[in-house]
C-alpha cells in the first residue's frame, strides 16, 4: 500500500458545481423564436432585466482584493456571519470558502442527520451488515473534503481541540467505510490518507496538551499518535517504511524539540518500551509497577 503525504484530500469524486446548465434554464427562452422577439418586444426587455439582476451585487471583487491569496500558507480567519454566528473563511486560489463552525462545515443536515457519518451510523444500527451505495460513497467524499478543509483551518488558527474533533470525525467515517463498502479500490484510495489524518490529529493533540498541561503530556500524545500510525503501516505490510516516513520524522522532531526545550528525559512508557525491546525484563517489571502507581494517583 502506498501512503501519501500530500496535504490535499482525495476529492476526485467531489462535484461542487451542481447541474451543467445551472442558471440558463431559469431564463426560459429556449422555446422562444425569432418571431417572438419581433412581435413581442417585452421578451427582449424581460431578458435584459434578468441579465442586469444577475450581474448586480453578485461579485466578490472587493472582498478578494482586500484579502490577497498566499499560495505558501493557508489564509484563514474567523468572522461573524449575518446572524452574528461564528463562521470560518479560507482564502483559496480562485476565491474563498466559508464554513460553519458547528455541525457539518456546509451547515446542511444530510437525510435529516447532523452529518453523513451520523446517517451511516444510524444505518449500521438498523442493519449491521448494510452495504454502502454509490450515492453513499459520493456523499462520503463530499464530507471528507469538507472536514479536511475545516481541520486545516482550525490548525492554522491554533484551535487545536476543534481540529482534534474534526480529525476524529474523519477517522470514524473511514472506519464505517472499511466495514460497509464493498468497493475495495475506493476504500483503499481513502485509507491511504489515514496516516495523514492521524498525523494532523497527533500534532493538534500534542499542542493542545502543551497549552493545557505541559510538555510531558504533549510528548505522551506524540507517542500515542506514533503508535497508532505504526499500527496502520503494520496492518498494510508497510512497517519497513515507517521510520523513513516524512510525517513520522516530523513528529519525532517535535518530540525531540520539546524534550530539549523543557529539559525532559524519556517518559516511563518510553523507558518501558526500550526495556522490553532490549529484553531487560526485570527493569521492565519495575517500570510497569511505577506506571501502575501513577495511574492510581
Amino acid at each position: 500500500m502506498v501512503y501519501s503525504n500530500n496535504n490535499q484530500a482525495d476529492d476526485r469524486n467531489y462535484n461542487g458545481g451542481g447541474g451543467s446548465s445551472a442558471g440558463f434554464g431559469d431564463l426560459e427562452f429556449q422555446n422562444k423564436t425569432d418571431s417572438d422577439t419581433t412581435i413581442d418586444g417585452s421578451f427582449v426587455q424581460d431578458l435584459t432585466c434578468r441579465e442586469k439582476a444577475m450581474r448586480s451585487n453578485k461579485h466578490l471583487d472587493n472582498l478578494l482584493k482586500e484579502w490577497e491569496f498566499d499560495p505558501k500558507i493557508p489564509s484563514v480567519r474567523l468572522v461573524k456571519g449575518g446572524d452574528n454566528r461564528d463562521v470560518l473563511q479560507m482564502r483559496v486560489d480562485l476565491g474563498l470558502l466559508q464554513m460553519e463552525t458547528q455541525g457539518r462545515p456546509d451547515g446542511r443536515k444530510p437525510k435529516g442527520h447532523a452529518s453523513y457519518l451520523d446517517y451511516l451510523l444510524d444505518a449500521e444500527e438498523r442493519d449491521a451488515d448494510f452495504n454502502m451505495t454509490d450515492e453513499d460513497c459520493f456523499e462520503v467524499d463530499r464530507e471528507f473534503v469538507q472536514y479536511y478543509q475545516r481541520r486545516i483551518s482550525w490548525l492554522r488558527l491554533q484551535h487545536y481541540h476543534r481540529a482534534i474533533e474534526d480529525a476524529d470525525h474523519t477517522l470514524a467515517l473511514m472506519d464505517v467505510c472499511l466495514d460497509h463498502c464493498n468497493d475495495e479500490e475506493w476504500t483503499i484510495s481513502h485509507e491511504q490518507y489515514r496516516p495523514f489524518v492521524l498525523f494532523q490529529r497527533t500534532q493538534a493533540a500534542a499542542l493542545a496538551a502543551l497549552d493545557d498541561a505541559g510538555a510531558q503530556p504533549a510528548i505522551a500524545e506524540i507517542n500515542k499518535g506514533l503508535e497508532a500510525m505504526l499500527q496502520v503501516f503494520t496492518e498494510h505490510d508497510a512497517e519497513d517504511q515507517f521510520e523513513d516516513d516524512e510525517m513520522v520524522e516530523k513528529l519525532t522532531e517535535l518530540r525531540s524539540s520539546l524534550r530539549n526545550q523543557y529539559k525532559l528525559g524519556p517518559s516511563l512508557e518510553e523507558r518501558l518500551a526500550e526495556a522490553v525491546k532490549s529484553e531487560q525484563y526485570e527493569l521492565a517489571a519495575q517500570l510497569r509497577d511505577e506506571l501502575a502507581k501513577q495511574a492510581q494517583i
